[in-house]
């Protein structure tokens, strides 16, 4: 089989080597001529994702897997084509599907008849069927569901690990139609593999949930469902500061019952996911008051770790606090949605000089994000840890030299001494 893959991001790229380890033809579509070019080297233009570069340069290197910047006849030579181009939203949660309609014209102008076409960006429940199905037929002349196949599987995986997740998690599919559905069960049970897990209430594979929306309301449920948890876990650390309570063993105490599951709290949860994906549910149910007041919770939590800090060094202006971790969370090269910007935001608001520190950045790569790098060794007055990054498990004064407290935000830290590390909870 043939298959285009659209978008070769951090979660496209590995599906389309996934896809031609199964043995499959593939063809990476890309806006990026520089990304097309370094994938088509074989060498993966973005570090951290386990297992790539070896699998790249193997599909590569045996012609399963080429890239190209015309994604029209990519698709045009293709029996299914997969959409994997990232969709954000707005400060006021409204979907900016720019990219998303224009990936979509382009797959409409090389369009044929019987190819399946599945999106898998998280999308707010309807969007496949009012507003992908319409621009794909106006563009290719073909109708929806009659003419080609149209499904829903929306991504399910973490940056990182997106191979031990595609084999992990079921493969979640809903189609325009009967057919629709059908066939991309079909598709997916050809290019995926699966764990055996008898944790499931049925076998671990590809599971048909009977339409797009559905599909697309399980991504934004699953999600939406982490966020909740999360603002939980945030509401008992605030809880538990005040009334001078170790809310980490609370949340291992709770979590030890069965069926039981918290979140660890924390400054802020970053990455695609969380801060977007509910506000996605919200675009479509505005009266979901718990989403809505969960969403603000996480969001406040920056300016609570700021207020923390302050409240056991003293008045932040004037002085020097160094943020680690620039990354959304550790061992993932990321920022998009970070907790790092709202946090040095509130700590600049104060009048503190702040430096950021990132063991995956290059001091260039976060001078292009908008930050003053950090280097160990050099003196500063307090720190707040941003990103779970193992590199901070154990921190010395030599590291940071002047500082007498760290706000660990994420947990982390097992071993600073003879520094005082304060829980974001405690």
């Amino acid at each position: 089989m043939k298959i285009a893959v659209v978008a070769l991001g951090k979660i496209g790229l590995p599906l389309a080597v996934q896809f031609a380890e199964k043995g499959h033809r593939v063809i990476g579509c890309d806006v990026n001529a520089a990304t097309v070019e370094t994938v088509n080297r074989g060498q993966e233009p973005f570090p951290g994702e386990a297992d790539l570069q070896e699998k790249l340069s193997t599909v590569v290197g045996s012609g399963l897997l080429t890239a190209t910047t015309d994604t029209a006849a990519a698709v045009s030579e293709c029996e299914a084509v997969v959409i994997v181009v990232p969709l954000f939203v707005d400060a006021e949660g409204v979907p900016d599907f720019g990219w998303m309609d224009s990936a979509t014209r382009d797959v409409a102008r090389g369009l044929k008849p019987g190819t399946l076409v599945s999106y898998e960006t998280t999308l707010p429940v309807g969007t496949t069927r009012s507003r992908f199905a319409p621009m794909l037929s106006d563009g290719s002349g073909l109708v929806a569901g009659v003419d080609f196949h149209l499904a829903f599987s929306p991504e399910r995986v973490f940056t990182g690990r997106v191979f031990a997740d595609l084999r992990r998690y079921p493969k979640l599919v809903g189609g325009l139609t009967q057919e629709c559905g059908r066939v991309a069960e079909s598709f997916y049970s050809s290019v995926l593999d699966f764990d055996v897990r008898d944790d499931l209430p049925k076998p671990n594979g590809v599971w048909n949930l009977g339409s797009p929306e559905a599909s697309e309301m399980a991504k934004l449920a699953e999600t939406t469902y982490r966020d909740v948890n999360i603002a939980l876990a945030n509401q008992f650390a605030l809880f538990a500061q005040q009334n001078g309570i170790d809310v980490y063993a609370v949340i291992d105490a709770c979590n030890s019952q069965p069926f039981s599951h918290i979140h660890r709290p924390g400054i802020a949860v970053g990455g695609h996911c969380i801060p977007i994906y509910p506000r996605m549910y919200l675009w479509n149910d505005p009266a979901a008051t718990v989403v809505r007041a969960a969403r603000e919770a996480n969001a406040g939590m920056p300016e609570h770790a700021v207020s923390r800090l302050e409240s056991i060094v003293g008045p932040l202006s004037g002085r020097t606090v160094v943020v680690l971790g620039a990354a959304y969370r550790g061992g993932v090269k990321e920022t998009a949605f970070s907790g790092v910007f709202p946090t040095v935001a509130e700590l600049q608001r104060r009048g503190a000089t702040v430096l950021v520190h990132d063991p995956m950045y290059t001091d260039d790569e976060l001078r292009h994000e908008g930050f003053e790098p950090f280097h160990f060794g050099e003196p500063a007055d307090a720190a707040i840890v941003q990103a779970d990054h193992p590199e901070y498990a154990v921190l010395h004064t030599e590291d940071l030299p002047g500082v007498a407290v760290i706000l660990d935000g994420r947990n982390c830290v097992r071993d600073a001494r003879p520094m005082t590390v304060v829980p974001i909870g405690r």
